[in-house]
C-alpha cells in the first residue's frame, strides 16, 4: 500500500490561500531542496479540483521550469464531485474518498499533494493522509483561509524539523497513533 504525502506552504498563524501573495520572498535554494525531497519521492500527484483547474491551464505546455518536468509526465488524480474529466494528459478524476482509498491501496509508493486545502482536511479527517509537511513562513497574513479552518481535532506526531536559513520551519507531522 503507497502513503498519500502533503506540502503545504503555509504562515505562523495557518495561512495557506494565497501563497503567492507571500511566499517567495522566502523561498531559497534550501527550500528548493526541501520541496525537490518531496517531489523526487512521488510516483503520482493528488489534486484537488481547484489545484487542477489552476494548473491545468498553466503547466501543459510549459516546457521552461523544472516543475514542468516534474508534474506533466506523473500520474495526476484529481479529487472532484464536480469535474467530469480532465484534458491534461496522464489525469484521472477520483468521485469520492472510496476511490482515493482504491488508489492509495494499488500505489506502491508515495502519492504527492501540494496545496489543495480542502482535499488535505479530507484526508486527514478521513485518516487517509500518511504524512504533512509544512513549509512554515515567518510572517503573519490574516484574513486568508487557513489549512487548519473547519478541521477537527486531529493530533498529529512530529517526524521532523528544519530551520532554513529565511526563517521558514520545514516541519513534517505524520497522524499520532490512537492513544
Amino acid at each position: 500500500m503507497g502513503k498519500i504525502a502533503a506540502s503545504l506552504f503555509t504562515t505562523v498563524d495557518g495561512s495557506a490561500e494565497r501563497p503567492d501573495q507571500w511566499h517567495f520572498p522566502y523561498f531559497d535554494d534550501a527550500m528548493g531542496k526541501a520541496v525537490d525531497r518531496h517531489t523526487d519521492r512521488c510516483e503520482a500527484y493528488l489534486m484537488g479540483r481547484v489545484l487542477h483547474d489552476q494548473w491545468s491551464q498553466y503547466w501543459p505546455g510549459n516546457e521552461n521550469d523544472e516543475f514542468a518536468g516534474f508534474i506533466n509526465p506523473i500520474p495526476k488524480y484529481v479529487l472532484s464531485t464536480t469535474l467530469e474529466t480532465s484534458d491534461w494528459a496522464g489525469t484521472t478524476v477520483l468521485r469520492d474518498l472510496d476511490e482515493v482509498r482504491a488508489l492509495k491501496e494499488r500505489t506502491s509508493g508515495t502519492i504527492g499533494m501540494s496545496g489543495s486545502l480542502t482535499t488535505v482536511r479530507s484526508l486527514l479527517e478521513a485518516g487517509l493522509l500518511d504524512e504533512l509537511v509544512l513549509l512554515v513562513d515567518p510572517i503573519v497574513v490574516s484574513g486568508e483561509r487557513r489549512w487548519t479552518d473547519e478541521l477537527g481535532r486531529t493530533p498529529l506526531e512530529l517526524v521532523s524539523s528544519e530551520a532554513l536559513p529565511t526563517g521558514v520551519l520545514h516541519l513534517v507531522y505524520r497522524p499520532a497513533s490512537p492513544a
